[in-house]
């Protein structure tokens, strides 16, 4: 498997994964080194190719910033073993739709999970909804008891913020 990304996604996903399968790869630290153990090969980013021609599933949980649009395109999903598994559960910019779509039409990508969608609404005439090897999710897979807390919070201290007249300050962002 591999992981491209940090944060408590990542690490829910290293822990999950470590009871199906045997080897952890990571391109990228483990946020301040926690769970550091969990992954048995790291790399730099140069490695994605090669850790991708390796492994069984490849989870995709990256940010998404003018370097990672499109991160995994055709060069990225040519390098995958034949019939690897790809998941998403970042931002649907991250795949280039039309290197996905292809790889699956050819049968070189062996199934596609994602809980992010290349336009929102997403499409329900999409082509890449009639392959059987793909499963989409609405984007739920960070809604947790923690997260709604986290969301309610920072909208409480943004309804303060306009009541009281305080300038916002640009990052009061709720998924």
């Amino acid at each position: 498997m591999v992981r491209k990304g940090v944060g408590h996604m990542v690490e829910l996903v290293a822990v999950f994964c470590l009871t199906t399968y045997p080897l952890m790869l990571s391109t990228f630290p483990v946020q301040n080194g926690t769970y550091d153990d969990l992954v048995d090969k790291k790399g730099v980013h140069e490695d994605i190719h090669y850790f991708a021609s390796v492994a069984d599933i490849v989870v995709c949980c990256l940010a998404m910033n003018n370097e990672t649009a499109g991160i995994v395109n055709k060069t990225f999903v040519s390098s995958m073993k034949q019939g690897a598994l790809l998941v998403n559960i970042a931002r649907g910019g991250l795949l280039d739709y039309d290197a996905i779509l292809s790889h699956l039409n050819s049968g070189h990508l062996g199934g596609l999970g994602i809980d992010v969608a290349w336009t929102e609404p997403f499409d329900p005439d999409d082509p890449i909804l009639k392959f059987s090897n793909v499963i989409i999710t609405p984007h739920v897979a960070g809604v947790t008891e923690h997260s709604y807390r986290s969301m309610a919070k920072v909208v409480g201290e943004v309804a303060l913020q306009l009541h009281s007249g305080t300038p916002l300050t640009g990052i009061e962002f709720v998924n």
